[in-house]
């Protein structure tokens, strides 16, 4: 009997996870992904549209560049997951049976309870993200002038929204906006938890940049055009974005399965309390012994190829493949500029300028040529 095996979102889990099925399974299985858009976004530069809209046709590729012919699409809104039944439950069509189902539905931001900052601020979840973000600063300098600047705020000093406020930075210059940016984190230092070397870099680029670092204060309260911290006086905002943090997707509120905050525990082989069940990227906390795996995309890759090869498995009744999570190192840009740290095989431990910047174009590249071809690599080059 044909095993039925679904894929559930179009991020770089699930997009990875299929690109390695179709050359596991060869057709041995009906294969069906589910995505509640047709195209793929490469999310870690979707900031890039932030400052150009017209850079988005060089980061998102069409469901049908990376699906094979025999592959079965499904756009649609994952609503549920019923583990019982094995059926996927959607917004609109019927329920899509399994025998085999890998849960990539990624994230949603997590608002930690603060009152009033999910209905005051922007997200960069998506694409969709991304053009309102612009629009938003694009209208806020219109209506501002050189003595009275417009002020955007990004909350959440990790990799999205240094990479946010970069960008910003960038539209400002390049449209001479009248814009004041600051940047807003509750901990200490920004990029928390990492070495200070790179943080230290990382603030450098941004104050160039005339980014305005806020730390060691967090928020208290959003209103529409204030917020209101801990200590620090109130910081009057044009555009609040919000990038603080993550929490599972909604549509595993119900689902019978160990989680924590709808992000689904798996062992080190991606399998679920459930065995038919399998989750990799930002859905998954992926058990790998004192920490779990990063909610990052460079995690995600690295899992989408082992998770691919242990569904093959499971359906053989093989034994499954452990996975270790390899830290290659992080590359952040500010801008058009850019800081790499820690990369594996390199001497030197943090560094930027053009070998920075070019080693972020060519991670990027090297992803999109995994899933369609190097053509299409090359010609997304120079927006990445």
């Amino acid at each position: 009997m044909t095993e039925n095996v679904v894929v559930l979102g179009a991020g770089y889990a699930g997009a990875g996870a299929i690109n390695k099925l179709q050359s596991e399974l060869g057709g041995s299985a009906q294969l069906t992904w589910i995505a509640d858009v047709d195209y793929h976004l490469v999310l870690h530069e979707s900031h890039r549209v932030i400052r150009d809209p017209s850079v988005r046709s060089d980061i998102t590729f069409p469901i049908d560049d990376i699906a094979d012919p025999s592959t079965r699409f499904i756009r649609d809104e994952v609503t549920g997951l019923d583990v019982d039944e094995q059926v996927v439950e959607l917004a609109d069509g019927d329920d899509v049976e399994y025998d085999y189902v890998m849960v990539g539905l990624g994230t949603q931001t997590a608002y930690y309870g603060i009152p009033g900052l999910d209905e005051h601020s922007l997200t960069l979840k998506s694409l969709d993200d991304a053009l309102e973000i612009h629009d938003a600063i694009s209208d806020a300098s219109q209506d501002a002038t050189r003595g009275d600047p417009a002020q955007v705020v990004i909350g959440g000093a990790g990799l999205s929204g240094i990479q946010t406020a970069g960008e910003i930075a960038e539209f400002r210059d390049n449209h001479r906006a009248p814009i004041d940016i600051h940047l807003v984190e509750a901990l200490e230092e920004i990029f928390p938890g990492n070495d200070p070397e790179v943080q230290q870099a990382l603030r450098d680029l941004l104050e160039d940049a005339g980014v305005q670092i806020h730390t060691d204060d967090p928020i208290t309260e959003a209103n529409e055009d204030v917020i209101e911290f801990d200590e620090g006086e109130p910081l009057e905002h044009d555009v609040l974005v919000w990038t603080g943090g993550i929490t599972g997707r909604d549509a595993m509120d119900d689902v019978d399965l160990e989680n924590e905050h709808n992000r689904v525990n798996t062992e080190a082989n991606f399998q679920t309390s459930d065995e038919r069940v399998f989750a990799i990227g930002d859905s998954a906390i992926v058990d790998q012994g004192d920490q779990p795996a990063p909610p990052t995309a460079q995690a995600a890759w690295q899992a989408a190829e082992v998770v691919g090869e242990n569904i093959s498995r499971a359906i053989e009744n093989r034994p499954l493949k452990t996975w270790e999570f390899k830290d290659k190192g992080t590359v952040i840009s500010v801008g058009d500029k850019a800081v790499a740290h820690d990369v594996m095989m390199l001497p030197v431990d943090t560094f930027g300028g053009i070998p920075a910047k070019n080693l972020k174009k060519m991670i990027a590249a090297r992803w999109i040529a995994d899933i369609t071809s190097w053509n299409e690599a090359r010609k997304s080059w120079s927006s990445l």
